[in-house]
């Protein structure tokens, strides 16, 4: 996940009139029948629902490994692989400063691996008969109107309208911040092969990772020892805090709950990596253009 800050304070010169016209649009713009007020169809579409669709079942880990088997990713692949493996590839090459297009294909390397080596974890450490596909597909054929491509929309707009109104916030309190990575600009305005390796890395292979392990493995085990928003609150806390990232521990936090909030309606997975991949993609964009 790119810190909210690139993407925050660029934010803050644009209006947030489209995301709340994206919002409503996707709300509006589900069926209705004939004769029925669309704010009525869509309040009754909710009654009787409970919020989160998943279930005990869907975890395929034991309630009692939760902490240790996210500990083992932690501290075996996540800290060694995203913090310390440039200085690695650094090392190897006996290049101080690694040349933005060698960092690029670096970092490429490193998030495939470290989504291969969370794989392997998360399969040797699962149940037997625990299948995998269960996080991209919901089973339950009376939420047919749990689409995942409109939670996406609803997720993505809500999640830049309440990252912009924090950032104003902030802001406001603390004074304004840097608007960009000037590391990631680096990269981004070297190559054409260094764009495509950082577009490959935010928008596809670290919101893969970063769903299967935060919202697929711990979210899902702890719904089934817990409420559903216990369960997006403690995950999100987690997903903040291993950023390591003080300043954007809050915004962090709320794209936390967002993505949670967002596989916990739909039961797939794929709902909260569109909107991931999107919210990255949109970041990449600005400090590209900035």
């Amino acid at each position: 996940m790119l810190n909210p800050p690139i993407i925050t304070n660029l934010l803050q010169e644009q209006t947030s009139r489209n995301v709340v016209c994206l919002c409503l649009s996707c709300v509006w713009g589900t069926s209705v029948p004939r004769g029925m007020n669309k704010s009525h169809h869509f309040l009754m579409s909710l009654q009787g629902l409970s919020f989160s669709v998943l279930k005990e079942e869907d975890s395929g880990w034991d309630s009692g490994d939760v902490w240790t088997n996210l500990a083992l990713y932690v501290f075996t692949l996540h800290i060694p692989f995203s913090f310390g493996g440039l200085s690695v590839v650094s090392l190897l090459s006996r290049q101080p400063h690694l040349h933005p297009q060698i960092q690029a294909l670096s970092l490429l390397t490193i998030q495939i691996l470290e989504l291969f080596g969370a794989l392997v974890l998360l399969k040797y450490t699962a149940k037997p008969q625990h299948d995998f596909m269960r996080f991209f597909k919901n089973s339950s054929k009376s939420l047919n109107d749990r689409n995942w491509f409109l939670a996406s929309a609803l997720g993505f707009g809500f999640l830049v309208l309440l990252i912009f109104l924090t950032s104003l916030l902030s802001d406001g309190l603390s004074g304004p911040k840097p608007v960009y990575n000037p590391i990631l600009k680096e990269m981004l305005l070297d190559s054409d092969v260094s764009r495509v390796s950082c577009v490959l890395v935010y928008c596809i292979f670290t919101p893969l990772l970063e769903e299967l392990v935060y919202r697929g493995f711990l979210l899902t085990s702890l719904c089934t020892t817990m409420e559903w928003h216990q369960a997006v609150a403690i995950s999100s806390i987690i997903f903040s805090a291993i950023h390591f990232s003080g300043e954007s521990f809050l915004q962090l936090f709320i794209v936390g709950c967002v993505l949670g909030c967002s596989y916990c309606w739909t039961g797939n997975l794929v709902s909260s990596i569109a909107i991931h991949s999107f919210y990255n993609a949109l970041t990449l964009l600005l400090t590209y253009f900035h």
